[in-house]
């Protein structure tokens, strides 16, 4: 399996660990989101290894004289040949937040694989043999293309389970089991940091299926929980068409949900990013940002297009708006009707009125050559 599914690069950097840790253990096993792709047949980069039948100590010993790289010393966790190498573990809950739980080593590889969120997550493949352990059904639920809780206890104890539930739903187009949904409306989460909160959000926005994400988002309560405002029902199934349908700029891509659903739900994206701390390119990105949902006249599009060209206004998500825009001949390049800011300074224009007198005679061209429009 591992040699059908992984890049040669990757299956070298396994070769290489395994030739490692053989003289020391014969239990070594590619865990988590590596072996879950592998089954969605999706672009593996990232490997993630746990080491069975080894101390603490020489585990540390053995990373160090290889020079691997210890990225969470507290939790046995080193990067080797960029791999992440781990010991197996256990976590109990001590506190409130992320950071508040008690780690402790344990060769069980079922109780290990336990303290993973969803089934999915927890299947695991030796590296030494190619045998797959799955412990709690992660086979079954990809085939039913279902997302499921292992254990409840553990699950309730990081809240960020609920937002990392979201997201996977819209990476896969994934259901929710009903069971871990009413689950996840139980689970309070004011705990959690504005980084972790983006975090995920950063994941949902470049998703394939933002419906399937914003649909169980709505069901949750997300919006309400973490901005303060509620999505109204009769918005719900306008929103999903608009993520389902939209065909989007690739460049844009991190900014179109929140885009599409503060355009229709009529709320302030803005805000949202000021709450989450969200770096500053969100708040560049959307700034005079347009925001309509009618069906635009050509008038209408070129005035958008005064400020921007077309490709670069986040509505430009449907493919009859790309059409109009190429058509009208500023999809990427913005609308002057011929006018100059070298005219505008001839005529006496200082400073700050330059630009408003340019943008006002641009505008009346449209007016001018549209007003039927």
């Amino acid at each position: 399996m591992i040699k059908d599914k992984l890049s040669k690069d990757l299956q070298d950097k396994i070769q290489k660990i395994a030739n490692l840790l053989s003289p020391h253990t014969k239990r070594a096993y590619l865990v988590g989101g590596s072996v879950r792709d592998m089954f969605l047949n999706r672009e593996i980069k990232d490997l993630d290894i746990e080491v069975y039948d080894i101390s603490s100590e020489k585990f540390d010993e053995l990373m160090l004289d290889n020079d691997a790289l210890g990225v969470g010393k507290s939790f046995f966790v080193y990067k080797l040949f960029g791999v992440d190498l781990s010991l197996p573990r256990v976590e109990r809950k001590t506190g409130v937040g992320h950071k508040n739980f008690e780690v402790k080593t344990i060769q069980d590889e079922k109780l290990a694989s336990k303290r993973r969120d969803f089934s999915m997550n927890a299947m695991m493949i030796d590296i030494f043999t190619g045998e797959l352990l799955d412990f709690w059904g992660g086979q079954k639920s990809i085939e039913k293309k279902e997302i499921s809780l292992i254990d409840e206890q553990s699950f309730k104890e990081d809240s960020l389970r609920v937002l990392r539930a979201i997201q996977f739903s819209a990476r896969f187009g994934f259901k929710i089991e009903e069971k871990t949904l009413e689950v996840m409306k139980s689970i309070d989460l004011s705990d959690l940091t504005k980084p972790r909160i983006l975090w995920e959000f950063e994941k949902l926005f470049m998703a394939e299926h933002l419906d399937v994400g914003f649909a169980y988002m709505y069901r949750l309560d997300i919006f309400e929980k973490l901005f303060t405002c509620k999505i109204k029902e009769r918005d719900v199934s306008r929103v999903m068409v608009e993520l389902k349908e939209a065909e989007f700029v690739e460049e844009l891509r991190a900014y179109y949900f929140f885009y599409i659903l503060a355009n229709i739900c009529g709320f302030d994206p803005v805000d949202w990013f000021k709450k989450l701390e969200a770096p500053k390119h969100f708040l560049r990105v959307f700034k005079n940002q347009p925001f309509t949902c009618k069906t635009l006249s050509d008038r209408e599009l070129l005035e958008i297009a005064v400020d921007m060209p077309i490709q670069d206004w986040l509505g430009n998500y449907k493919d009859s708006i790309k059409k109009q825009a190429k058509r009208l001949g500023v999809y990427d390049t913005v609308f002057s009707g011929g006018v100059t800011v070298a005219q505008v300074i001839d005529d006496g224009f200082e400073k700050e009125e330059i630009k408003k007198e340019y943008k006002r005679r641009v505008l009346k061209k449209i007016q001018t050559n549209y007003i039927f429009s």
